[in-house]
């Protein structure tokens, strides 16, 4: 685990102060990765993915983009295990609505070119019964603070969750670094899960 600065993959030139900073740093980097290394983290992924989820649970997710690590062949890893997999769908700016998932073959193409299930929608509160959620991220840090793209969907939803929910960040190894800038709404991850080093867990404050 090294802060982003200072990979190899990071050669900005200085060290990221502003979550600002921090985003067009990873974006670009995450742009580079190539298609055979995502293959690779998704199929790590999928290796580590019982170590997250017990069998039977609800569970939230999400479908990853291009450049995310990740894929739907872990989405169907997760929806082997779990009784349910609930995804987001995106709406005005609030918190998110699920839809549960039914297999790749129902996704469809979304705003922000992300894809979404189709079906009966479920209210934000569906989420006092979740177990896990799994959570996307730019990054996150050893204390939980976590690295969003900034449209503040996830910051108005984590609140929702029960006391019972596993938040787990899914970030690249790289990803995992100690110190992001904060904020006073920002709600911590419990976990993060990595391609090489699996679930670890977060001290928070």
């Amino acid at each position: 685990m090294l802060p982003l600065g200072q990979h190899d993959e990071y050669r900005c030139g200085v060290t990221p102060q502003t979550k600002a900073q921090w985003r067009q740093i990873t974006l670009a980097a995450r742009d580079a990765v190539s298609e055979h290394t995502r293959n690779t983290e998704t199929a790590a992924l999928i290796t580590h993915i019982r170590s997250v989820i017990v069998d039977g649970a609800i569970v939230c997710a999400y479908v990853p983009t291009r450049t995310e690590p990740g894929s739907t062949d872990l989405l169907d890893a997760v929806a082997e295990i779990a009784q349910r997999v609930l995804l987001p769908i995106t709406g005005e700016p609030g918190p998110l609505s699920w839809v549960e998932y039914s297999g790749a073959d129902g996704l469809l193409p979304a705003k922000y070119g992300i894809r979404e299930p189709v079906g009966p929608v479920l209210p934000p509160e569906t989420l006092s019964d979740v177990e896990c959620m799994l959570v996307p991220a730019l990054a996150v840090d050893l204390r939980g603070t976590r690295l969003g793209r900034g449209a503040g969907f996830y910051d108005r939803t984590l609140g929702s969750v029960g006391p019972q929910t596993r938040l787990v960040a899914i970030v690249r190894d790289s990803e995992l670094v100690e110190t992001l800038p904060a904020d006073d709404h920002d709600i911590p991850m419990g976990w993060a899960l990595t391609p090489r080093g699996g679930l670890t867990q977060l001290k928070g404050d």
